[in-house]
């Protein structure tokens, strides 16, 4: 697992989080309204927004979407228990994503913008050969 530890605006660890659970599923409008997050049960790898004001919307599959106003912070683990990220709220969208993050992670990290290559490619160079063996 890598560390995180980065300042992120939160509509990228927002898209990440679709990533990483329901880009398949979730519908188109509430893929591009950035109010809307998807939400778990613990039982099934958490997903929990903290909000001011959170309205449950919808529920399909095992995540529950809800609108959700001045978001305060997030939580994400993924059911396999390799990624466990926190997302705190700084000031206004800004805040500080930390926690661990799984290789397939890592990629839909990537893809959201909260890393970046050279990010990557600077953990690898940190890990031992019996570690990157077994990321990967």
């Amino acid at each position: 697992m890598v560390s995180i530890d980065e300042k992120v605006h939160l509509e990228k660890f927002r898209q990440f989080i679709i990533l990483n659970t329901c880009a398949s599923y979730i519908p188109q409008a509430y893929l591009h309204d950035a109010s809307v997050f998807p939400e778990r049960d613990s039982s099934l790898g958490t997903i929990y927004v903290e909000a001011v004001s959170k309205i449950p919307l919808r529920e399909m599959r095992d995540v529950r979407f809800v609108k959700a106003v001045d978001v305060l912070g997030v939580i994400y683990k993924s059911k396999s228990g390799n990624t466990d990220l926190k997302w705190r709220q700084i000031k206004g969208s800004f805040g500080r994503l930390t926690g661990q993050a799984s290789p397939n992670s890592l990629v839909n990290l990537l893809e959201a913008g909260i890393i970046r290559r050279d990010f990557i490619k600077k953990k690898l160079e940190e890990l031992s050969p019996k570690e990157v063996d077994e990321a990967g």
